[in-house]
């Protein structure tokens, strides 16, 4: 597993830590938790997705191909509805910083290495092959 891999992969467990607290504090009652419901679906349902889109690409390999870039993303993706940059304007933002930084640093950290990752396999599918006896 190469350290970008492992870098992906750490940024990936990020996220589904920070879900399933966040998960934890909804069913507890414990302050600050996220809403119950948002005006298009239910928070709960929601954060478990999530949390299976991101254990199911670290799963798959979060970088080795086309499906584990993906959900990888996706698990990005669908974690900056937690804690994306419009938390900053949430009235709890002083009580739940920590994990909004946390989760867009480990958000960035995934697309960077999807994007590197695709990179290289477009790279790797466009070299022209050797001609034969050539190495």
């Amino acid at each position: 597993m190469s350290h970008h891999d492992r870098q992906a992969i750490a940024a990936l467990a990020t996220l589904i830590l920070l879900q399933l607290i966040m998960l934890s504090a909804l069913y507890a009652g414990i302050q600050p938790h996220p809403p119950i419901t948002t005006p298009l679906f239910g928070i709960a349902p929601f954060l478990g997705a999530s949390v299976s889109i991101a254990l199911s690409a670290m799963i798959v390999q979060p970088l080795t191909d086309a499906v584990g870039r993906g959900l990888s993303v996706m698990a990005a993706l669908m974690a900056l509805v937690s804690f994306g940059p419009q938390k900053y304007f949430d009235a709890q933002f002083a009580l739940i910083w920590p994990a909004v930084v946390l989760g867009q640093f480990a958000a960035i950290v995934i697309f960077v290495r999807v994007l590197n990752a695709s990179r290289q396999a477009d790279e790797t599918r466009q070299r022209p092959a050797a001609p034969a006896g050539q190495v």
